[in-house]
């Protein structure tokens, strides 16, 4: 298989931990557990929960998406920055979802999953390439990609709010993209600084 370095290590580095989750139970001390869960909380449970996931499916689309999107922008920024671009996206998706479940009370469950990270990679993918055209699997519709990502975007919105007791993580996922966005201008800011 064909792909970039950092890019190819995440994706098996989560198809290793998936495995390994099969045959033991990893989420007690690397899911991302709420700041009020009885003390299993550990702060570096803000990256490892992004190499977890719930489920097959949970990881072939996230692993999906890492190998369509994710390429484009490693081989855009170059293996370090893309490394540090993925993982600040975990990082402030795992922030925003101990924000909500903090707020949103209930009981303490785990959070796992690349979908923050994937989801920050989405919204660099948008703003590189705006005008490449997506195809959507339902409705096949081709769209450019900052309208895919712009919608996209709007329905995790309105999912995180009108179903706050779903088991999927929607601010995470928009944390994900908050968190790649304010690299990217941080980024923007000091190329512009250095002209």
């Amino acid at each position: 298989m064909n792909i970039t370095p950092v890019a190819r290590g995440i994706l098996f580095a989560c198809i290793a931990v998936f495995l390994l989750q099969q045959v033991g139970n990893l989420e007690f001390r690397y899911a991302l557990w709420p700041l009020d869960s009885g003390g299993l909380f550990r702060p570096w449970q803000l990256v490892t929960y992004g190499f977890m996931h719930g489920g097959f499916l949970h990881l072939l689309f996230n692993m999906y998406a890492l190998w369509m999107f994710g390429q484009d922008i490693e081989r855009l920024v170059g293996p370090k920055r893309f490394l540090i671009y993925y993982l600040v996206c975990v990082v402030s998706a795992g922030l925003a979802q101990l924000l909500v479940q903090h707020l949103a009370g209930g009981p303490p469950v785990p959070t796992v999953g690349a979908s923050g990270g994937i989801f920050g990679l989405l919204l660099a993918y948008g703003l590189a390439f705006p005008k490449r055209k997506l195809m959507l699997i339902f409705p096949p519709i081709p769209m450019p990609a900052w309208v895919f990502v712009t919608l996209y975007g709007l329905v995790e919105l309105y999912l995180g709010i009108t179903a706050p007791g779903s088991n999927v993580a929607h601010f995470a996922h928009l944390g994900g993209m908050v968190g790649g966005l304010v690299l990217i201008l941080y980024w923007r800011s000091q190329s512009a600084r250095r002209r």
